[in-house]
């Protein structure tokens, strides 16, 4: 009798060891007798003791930081750069049989991939294209990927390094950018400065007294300061209307 209780015990022990639970976000991998079996979808699953064998694998989307790599550009351009890789697991059995650590397979082949397009563009079109270098990266990743059951999502160049000395060449090109665009600018200004005092000038010469006006109302508007002496020519005909009208008065 107590050996039928003990037998009892060990194979209710045996039943209890041998319940595997997966969670919704994870799959299970199921070896039999070191032989891939299947993926075991979430739930409660039973597992024979030394007969079979069972590995849980997260297929949830993960990030991978990519350590700052040094590279060279196209145009021989020293700079340092990291990135961050977007990626899920969408055959859990090929994740775990193809490769033997595919976080790992995933980190080291993003930094070389990464060096690798970096090395085929030039500084301005890394600056100017992040986007499309980011998306360039992450197709030759992804197709990399398929044979271990990974899907990359996506790739984002997070910071671009330059030398001091380049940050310095950068900023003097930026600002003969800047000096050239105030230079056209103000030419452009003179121009049709020039061409709205021609159209002035012909305007006051068809009118006559325009000018006179125009003369008076400059005297008016500089005479508020009494610090100044204004000399200016008169025409002879405008003294001699003065003259006579002061004769008259008398």
């Amino acid at each position: 009798m107590g050996v039928i209780i003990f037998l009892i015990f060990l194979v209710g022990c045996v039943l209890l060891c041998s319940i595997k639970q997966v969670n919704e976000y994870e799959r299970g991998i199921l070896f039999t007798c070191g032989k891939f079996t299947k993926v075991l979808n979430p739930g409660w699953v039973v597992v024979l003791p030394i007969f079979q064998s069972f590995q849980k694998v997260d297929i949830r989307t993960k990030a991978v930081d990519v350590p700052e790599q040094e590279a060279i550009t196209k145009d021989n351009v020293s700079i340092r750069i990291n990135a961050v890789i977007y990626y899920k697991i969408f055959d859990a059995g090929k994740a775990i049989c193809e490769v033997e650590n595919f976080y790992y397979a995933v980190g080291q082949l993003a930094q070389t991939t990464m060096r690798n397009i970096v090395g085929s563009v030039t500084l301005d079109e890394l600056l100017s294209e992040r986007e499309k270098i980011s998306a360039d990266i992450c197709a030759v990743i992804d197709k990399a990927t398929d044979p271990w059951g990974i899907k990359v999502e996506n790739v984002e160049l997070k910071d671009v390094s330059l030398p001091e000395e380049m940050k310095r060449v950068i900023a003097k090109v930026a600002e003969a950018e800047r000096e050239k665009t105030a230079v056209i600018m103000k030419s452009k200004g003179e121009v049709e400065a020039a061409e709205n005092l021609k159209e002035a000038a012909a305007l006051m010469g068809s009118v006559p007294g325009a000018l006179h006006l125009r003369t008076l109302s400059t005297l008016n508007d500089i005479s508020s300061d009494q610090s100044n002496t204004i000399i200016f020519a008169v025409p002879i005909e405008v003294l001699n209307a003065i003259d006579g009208l002061s004769k008259k008065g008398e």
